[in-house]
């Protein structure tokens, strides 16, 4: 189905119709056209030191088969769990493809936990391997005598004894095609962590099918501008949905090379690389392009062929669309959606344009509506939640043996999202908040209750409460109030105590930016933590 044969909104969803075939591999589908190619680039790879490769899909299929044997032949079967801590590199792309080729199931991890992160994660799972660079090896080896099930660690670069290394570099000699499991479109191949308002992150399992539902919704955000000069980037890490499934494995099957980039995201060095690159096609959390548009006319300084910019998590700012049309003559489409099930809604300039403040319509292959708390649509401009229809391939098979809890999410016959909107009378759909204490920052989902325990094994820490409190780059900062223990007074040296802390042992992206010191939390007539108080206090604080 061409998606460049439909008109326009209407005739796009009253005529698409998914057809997943029942064999499906997300291996298959990526390498399959491609893995003889000897000319075709697959990615373009640059390291924080500024070292330069390219890589042909050939070569990473050969990579791809060479990690395959090497995790086969250590055990690793198919239904493992395998955890993946890896910057945006070619063996990160390989150790996916190899996984799933072998059937076994990729559980990516960022960077930036600390080993409580990594010790829940790996735990819950029951992970027994784990392919992680040198840098990071050291949090895993921490908490590997809580995780009985965990055999291996295969190391990039410096592995220790007992470990597995896995070399990292192009293959020169080919290697024997590996058999690909025949797995169906149904079948679990990846488990993504995600916040919750309660407790540790859950895992959202998903099929291989969820490939399908993502090359739809990624060809209509990039406006189904595709050809073969198209170059794609996201400093996004590939272990988030934002970097793995909104660019890395869907421009690879459609045979369109994606830029790899170890270094952090700098303003200048993302200017370089998509000049340097030619990148045409980039997915940007608004945090980070808030901070593109901080440089007025970057194409006075650098050669940019930038054309289609993708965009959510958020919504991003009227001021900031009007910059990406005129400081970089690129159309940008917002879109909206979860871990759990995503790309809900959204928008495609070719076939149906934006609205100012809206995350736009829902995307075809989903029924999406509005309901109140009985489960009725809304009428126009009436705030209720949104929620969508089971059936959509991007959907979880459920969320990682918590029956309980995937059960929770779906009622009256829909999936329920937890986040809460408005439609106007063209169908836009506008986004007005969660309906519970989740925080939105900078990109990230996060948590507080995670946040707040880990406070509360420092032993400074009597109570706490974490919230988001309004912010005009990141939307929102994790900010917590914190009750002493008895006989300990506040201090901004005990403040960035406690920041370490949860920076290095949970991770560094959900530590509170900011700390307030309190006498008393308030709480709930059952006693909980009320921190719907304080977030309203916070949004008035700021409002002033």
């Amino acid at each position: 189905m061409n998606l460049r044969d439909f008109k326009d909104y209407r005739d796009i969803k009253d005529h698409f119709r998914w057809d997943i075939p029942e064999r499906y591999n997300i291996a298959e589908r990526i390498l399959g056209p491609y893995a003889n190619d000897h000319g075709r680039v697959a990615l373009f790879h640059e390291t924080a030191d500024g070292h330069r490769q390219t890589w042909t899909f050939w070569q990473l299929a050969q990579l791809t088969n060479s990690v395959a044997r090497t995790l086969r032949a250590n055990g690793v079967e198919r239904g493992d769990r395998v955890g993946i801590v890896l910057p945006q590199c070619p063996l990160t792309a390989a150790a996916h493809l190899a996984l799933y080729k072998l059937g076994a199931v990729a559980v990516p991890m960022s960077m930036l936990y600390g080993p409580d992160s990594y010790r829940h994660i790996l735990g819950d799972c029951g992970a027994n391997a784990v392919i992680i660079d040198a840098a990071y090896a050291d949090k895993v080896r921490r908490v590997e005598p809580d995780l009985p099930d965990l055999e291996r660690l295969f190391v990039r670069g410096g592995a220790h004894e007992g470990d597995i290394s896995l070399a990292d570099g192009p293959p020169e000699i080919p290697s024997e095609p590996l058999e690909v499991a025949a797995t169906s479109a149904s079948d679990p191949a990846l488990l993504l962590y995600t916040s919750g308002t309660t407790g540790h992150p859950k895992g959202a399992l998903h099929a291989h099918r969820i490939l399908e539902g993502y090359l739809l919704t990624f060809q209509l955000f990039f406006d189904l501008e595709f050809d073969e000069s198209n170059v794609f980037w996201t400093p996004s890490d590939w272990a988030w949905v934002g970097g793995l499934l909104d660019i890395l494995l869907p421009a690879l099957a459609l045979g369109h090379p994606v830029l790899a980039y170890e270094g952090r995201f700098r303003v200048e060095s993302a200017y370089r690389l998509m000049s340097h690159y030619g990148v045409t096609h980039v997915f940007l959390a608004p945090t980070a392009l808030k901070m593109l548009a901080q440089v007025p006319n970057p194409s006075d300084a650098y050669a940019l062929d930038i054309r289609v910019i993708a965009s959510g998590g958020e919504a991003v700012a009227d001021e900031v669309l009007a910059w990406t049309e005129h400081a970089l003559g690129a159309v940008c489409n917002e879109f909206y959606g979860l871990t759990e099930v995503n790309h809900l809604a959204g928008s495609c300039a070719r076939l149906w344009p934006g609205k100012a403040g809206s995350m736009g319509k829902p995307y075809p292959g989903r029924e999406v509506e509005v309901v109140d708390e009985e489960g009725r649509p809304v009428g126009v401009g009436e705030v209720g939640q949104i929620v969508v229809r089971p059936g959509d391939p991007t959907m979880m098979l459920g969320y990682w043996n918590r029956p309980e809890v995937t059960a929770e999410r779906q009622r009256w016959g829909w999936i329920l999202t937890g986040d809460l909107a408005y439609r106007d009378e063209e169908g836009y759909v506008f986004f007005q908040g969660r309906n519970d204490d989740m925080i939105g920052s900078a990109g990230y989902r996060i948590g507080p209750a995670e946040v707040e325990e880990a406070l509360l094994r420092h032993p400074a820490v009597a109570e706490a409460a974490v919230v988001g409190s309004p912010d005009p780059v990141r939307g929102h900062v994790v900010k917590a109030f914190v009750e002493l223990a008895s006989g300990l007074h506040p201090s901004e040296s005990l403040a960035a105590e406690l920041q370490t802390f949860v920076k290095e042992n949970l991770a560094a992206y959900k530590y509170p930016r900011e700390i307030e010191f309190v006498e008393g939390l308030p709480k709930t007539t059952t006693g909980k933590l009320n921190r719907r108080e304080l977030r309203l206090l916070e949004q008035e604080r700021k409002r002033g």
